[in-house]
């Protein structure tokens, strides 16, 4: 097994990783990754949020993997005091809320706060959540954030606002209105600019590209799925995806 493990970069480091996981974690990171690179990815974050067995093969089984591959890539472009790679996705995975096709935002909303602790382990435990339909008064007007959490590593609020349907440019001004209103009346002085997370049933990449380019808040849009997306049309997104950034680099 050590063997195995000492092809990666600093060999020292994943060594003493392979202390903390079982063997039955081991053989799942060896049976079921296909390249060095996402074994390791799989070992380090088994190790940092504590993953069960069985919490380890659904992340594999979700492409949570790829689909960080994919956001950093593009996360790379948000003007941020520390850096989001790593932390946010370009798309979740949410098939433990067992949502009919056909669903409303009260549906989506009501069943992540259901499922909150399922779907903390879907973004990252770092998250610590504050609140459902968050109330902001700006003004004699009341606003509220869809959901509200604190990102302990970047310091900072996340804002999240949901819709069901496809993401359209003039959802960014919504969200942009709440990150104003956070930054202004309940961040500390301590704490890094608030982010924010527009969760959309469907994007199209170009669009959410134009939409982004004059923005000035940090904001990720992503997708999600309720059900399982299969690691093939994953991976075939990701090719896809560097293949268009080369080509764009080509003079």
């Amino acid at each position: 097994m050590r063997q195995f493990y000492e092809t990666y970069p600093n060999s020292e480091i994943v060594s003493s990783l392979l202390t903390q996981l079982s063997w039955t974690h081991h053989s799942i990171l060896i049976s079921r990754c296909k390249t060095e690179a996402e074994r390791l990815f799989y070992l380090e974050l088994a190790v940092a949020e504590r993953y069960s067995t069985r919490e380890l093969d659904r992340q594999i089984n979700s492409g949570i993997f790829e689909r960080t591959c994919l956001a950093d890539t593009k996360l790379a472009q948000v003007v941020h005091p520390k850096p989001l790679t790593g932390v946010f996705r370009d798309s979740y995975v949410l098939d433990f809320l067992n949502l009919p096709p056909s669903h409303s935002e009260n549906d989506l909303k009501t069943a992540l706060v259901y499922c909150l602790k399922d779907f903390i382990l879907e973004l990252g435990r770092d998250f610590t959540f504050l609140g459902q339909e968050y109330r902001l008064q700006v003004g004699n007007s009341d606003f509220f954030v869809d959901l509200l959490f604190f990102h302990r590593e970047l310091q900072c609020l996340v804002a999240f606002e949901l819709k069901v349907d496809k993401f359209r440019p003039e959802y960014l001004g919504q969200l942009e209105f709440y990150l104003e209103a956070l930054d202004r009346d309940l961040k500390k002085p301590h704490e890094n600019p608030s982010i924010g997370v527009l969760l959309c049933r469907d994007k199209d990449d170009e669009v959410v590209e134009y939409a982004l380019s004059r923005s000035v808040s940090p904001t990720v849009v992503a997708e999600y799925e309720i059900k399982l997306i299969p690691k093939e049309v994953l991976r075939r997104k990701l090719n896809e995806f560097y293949e268009l950034i080369v080509a764009k680099e080509e003079p």
